[in-house]
């Protein structure tokens, strides 16, 4: 992985998140303020047009922080700052190292993981995005280090996110907006969630489309 590939996995995300956005929407009108697809797209559509004007020379870890900069001042609610200090986080994980190995993209996004775990005070079972970002998280680590070629470790990753996703319907939020439902909160996928699962498909994209 090079920063051609950290461009086009926000590239890839832009698009996803763009052509999902009603749906995301939707899913936060339920247990939200309905501005979640929105704001998506906002914000990732200002990480290309921020991205575009960096130097080809911008090691991968720099794009990313730029990438998580742009969001935080771009999103509203409570997306902007997680997803904005999660990819500042990992960035900063990658330094300025031009090529980004298996394992230290395991450590970055793990980095990542635990910004957003420590901004957002959530944990697994909360019904939020971490539900869906640490199963991917742990997946790839197991990948990586079972010595599986990044391709089949980041399908993994987007398998059980796209799981953890799913698990969050059944689940009673204990953070965030959707907490103040209680138990009207029971039956309904996290928004958050589900944006983290296209978000890791999109970065399973974008390797392949590099190999």
């Amino acid at each position: 992985m090079d920063a051609e590939t950290v461009h086009r996995w926000m590239h890839e995300c832009a698009t996803s998140i763009g052509e999902r956005c009603d749906y995301l929407t939707q899913l936060d009108a339920a247990i939200g303020d309905a501005d979640h697809g929105t704001n998506m797209k906002r914000g990732f559509g200002a990480v290309e047009e921020r991205l575009a004007t960096l130097d080809d020379a911008t090691p991968p870890g720099k794009v990313l922080v730029a990438a998580g900069s742009t969001l935080v001042s771009t999103v509203g609610g409570a997306s902007g700052p997680l997803w904005g200090s999660g990819l500042r986080r990992a960035g900063k994980a990658l330094g300025d190292a031009p090529q980004i190995r298996p394992e230290v993209l395991v450590e970055a996004l793990d980095a990542g993981l635990a910004a957003i775990v420590e901004l957002g005070a959530a944990e697994r079972g909360d019904k939020t995005m971490v539900d869906a970002l640490a199963p991917a998280v742990d997946a790839l680590r197991e990948a990586v280090a079972a010595g599986d070629p990044l391709d089949v470790g980041l399908a993994r990753a987007r398998e059980a996110a796209e799981e953890g996703m799913r698990a969050t319907t059944p689940m009673l939020a204990r953070k965030g907006r959707a907490s103040y439902l209680g138990e009207r909160s029971i039956g309904h996928q996290d928004p958050g969630a589900t944006s983290v699962a296209l978000i890791v498909a999109a970065l399973e994209r974008a390797v392949a489309t590099g190999g």
